[in-house]
């Protein structure tokens, strides 16, 4: 059923989105809040797209990244619609736009997107991320994985 993959869909962006608000309300831009010895929280503005990519393009990459992600989740639905009864598969695909939309309404809303989880390694930090980015790595992994389980059960249709 649509329905259920479109609410977990919703989920992810409602706890997304709290999360980035609870941030933004408790933390000064670029605070830092050590947890523990490999995990801060900070509150960070990114500009651009996973690991800062294109953060320094003059404005530019909002529109672009918005457009991406417009385009995307439309894909993503259609897929959905398409698929849905695809566990593994409707599973990632429903991660992966929850996060999209996600980082879509901070976009939207700010001109960046709200990052506030840190891991680091003594002073070797990366980048910094949040729950949307999150769910979009489970639902990329999910969908690697549920690619080679095709492979390995011969269901590969096309």
């Amino acid at each position: 059923m649509l329905s259920r993959w479109l609410a977990l869909s919703v989920l992810v962006i409602v706890l997304d989105q709290l999360s980035k608000a609870w941030i933004t309300s408790h933390f000064a831009y670029g605070e830092h809040l050590y947890v523990l010895g490999v995990f801060d929280l900070v509150l960070a503005h990114n500009t651009g797209a996973a690991f800062s990519f294109l953060s320094d393009a003059g404005g530019m990459q909002r529109w672009l990244f918005t457009t991406i992600a417009v385009v995307a989740s439309a894909w993503i639905i259609w897929l959905l619609r398409r698929h849905h009864a695809q566990v593994l598969f409707a599973l990632a695909l429903s991660l992966i736009l929850g996060g999209a939309l996600g980082n879509l309404i901070d976009r939207i809303a700010y001109g960046y997107v709200v990052d506030f989880l840190s891991f680091h390694w003594d002073a070797h930090y990366f980048p910094a991320f949040n729950l949307a980015d999150s769910a979009i790595t489970c639902g990329a992994f999910l969908l690697i994985l549920e690619g080679f389980m095709e492979k390995k059960h011969g269901t590969i249709t096309g």
